[in-house]
């Protein structure tokens, strides 16, 4: 049993998993799940239980008993975490925000952090501790060029087209990387799940890629098993992709499992050993994460949608990966309502995922029936930029034609770049100085009009014709 008093008001919470709930800030799906504080009062109460609990004994308890707690807790270094585990999550969070952490985290500690642990640290932070807290952390992976390095604002192109047309899909891109987008990933949705359009999608985005010269990579975020169902049919997968939660039985509902994921890591590595010479690392696993998703599955257990995200990106961590991003205002109202609710999960997932070691974006994005809108949205890319974030999504006029939401556009990207000094991959920044004697010296990573005379408008025919 815990207790607090606020105000003169006594209150008692009969679980830990009820501190955690009802510490969250205001989440219109912790309250559809019958679970969220029931007062300011009672949040505020939550939070002062919440910060003198220890980190051992959060570490100790995992909010569910699953499959997923057994592979997220047997991942946890040891060593590392007995030099934090007598701290209370009030304390972490002091030692979080201190001048000095982010060495110490860079030493090792990041391995040590559990998602119930990153997740209640996020509970007494504001949204400036937020944004503050990850700035300072920084996670660089490798694949066909460099993510995360200081300076680095990454962008995935999503060229999504409502039919998967190929000539459509590859205008999108071709607009894309004319603004310097798309180092991160050329990442589509397919409209069809099938291995024959995931397959001939991932030959197309190959072709332009070789034909361009960009040096990015490309996916297709099909489930997992199409994608490896293309893959034997000789499809290149750069990235292996997949959409994954905070529960086993959550993960069930999506079709995976981890036994699953491991044996696509393994097939892709095998694929990548006869393609050495175009990968500059071996990380090459992409995973998508968002709040809401367990309870959208009825697989919460009682658990709130923070901590919930924290185990979703805690099973991201097992597979070493690339990139992974939050899809934060995607699912709903039902899950997140607003903009305000919206804002604070997009820096709560960026901030949790960074804390556990892991190369955090998010896709900056509402539906069209949330009470949210373009200017919401850009308030939450500019403080994600600020926080650090590895990357975004670059969506053509920011509206996306095939899944029906908006999110980041390609010349958002370049107005976030200019402002804050940063730029692409440092293979990809390369690439773009080499191309019509154009000098990133600038400051402005955008291809001139001459490009796509002399390569782009080149490149349609040759992956037509096919």
């Amino acid at each position: 049993m815990y207790k607090a008093l606020v105000s003169g008001e006594r209150f008692r919470f009969d679980s830990l998993n009820e501190v955690l709930a009802k510490a969250n800030e205001v989440k219109s799906g912790d309250e559809l799940a019958g679970i969220a504080a029931r007062s300011d009062r009672e949040r505020v109460a939550a939070k002062i239980a919440l910060s003198e609990e220890t980190l051992g004994s959060l570490h100790d308890r995992p909010v569910v008993e699953d499959s997923v707690a057994d592979a997220v807790h047997a991942a946890i270094d040891v060593e590392q975490f007995r030099s934090i585990s007598s701290l209370t999550v009030g304390e972490f969070r002091e030692v979080v925000l201190s001048e000095d952490f982010p060495a110490e985290w860079s030493g090792g500690l990041a391995s040590a952090i559990g998602p119930e642990i990153a997740a209640a640290t996020a509970k007494l932070m504001s949204n400036l501790d937020l944004v503050v807290a990850a700035s300072r952390l920084t996670v660089v992976t490798k694949c066909r060029n460099t993510q995360g390095e200081r300076g680095v604002f990454g962008c995935r192109i999503q060229p999504n087209h409502p039919t998967d047309d190929v000539t459509g899909i590859m205008l999108s891109t071709l607009d894309g990387l004319m603004y310097g987008c798309g180092d991160a990933v050329i990442g589509v949705n397919p409209a069809t799940e099938s291995p024959q359009t995931v397959g001939r999608v991932l030959h197309a985005i190959h072709d332009l890629i070789e034909l361009t010269g960009a040096p990015t990579q490309s996916c297709v975020l099909s489930h997992i098993t199409t994608q490896l169902a293309a893959l034997e049919r000789g499809a290149p997968v750069d990235l292996l992709f997949q959409s994954v939660a905070g529960t086993e039985a959550a993960n069930r509902s999506f079709g995976i499992s981890l036994s699953m994921l491991a044996e696509g890591r393994d097939a892709v590595a095998d694929s990548h050993r006869g393609r050495a010479e175009e990968f500059v690392g071996s990380q090459f696993m992409y995973f998508e994460t968002g709040q809401g998703s367990a309870l959208s599955a009825d697989a919460h257990h009682g658990v709130d949608q923070l901590t919930l995200e924290a185990r979703a990106q805690a099973v991201a961590r097992l597979y070493d990966p690339f990139l992974v991003n939050s899809v934060v205002g995607f699912i709903g109202p039902e899950y997140l309502a607003n903009s305000r609710q919206i804002t604070r999960a997009g820096l709560e997932d960026h901030f949790v995922g960074k804390l556990m070691g892991l190369p955090m974006g998010c896709d900056v994005c509402y539906t069209n029936h949330v009470d949210s809108d373009q200017n919401d949205n850009d308030n939450l890319l500019s403080l994600l930029a600020l926080a650090g974030c590895t990357f975004v999504m670059g969506v053509p006029a920011g509206d996306d034609v095939m899944l029906n939401y908006q999110s980041t556009s390609y010349h958002d990207i370049a107005s976030v770049r200019r402002l804050l000094g940063s730029g692409p991959a440092p293979e990809f920044a390369a690439w773009l100085s080499r191309q019509q004697g154009w000098d990133p010296g600038q400051g402005v990573f955008e291809l001139p009009e001459a490009w796509w005379t002399s390569v782009g408008a080149r490149a349609l025919p040759a992956i037509g014709a096919r």
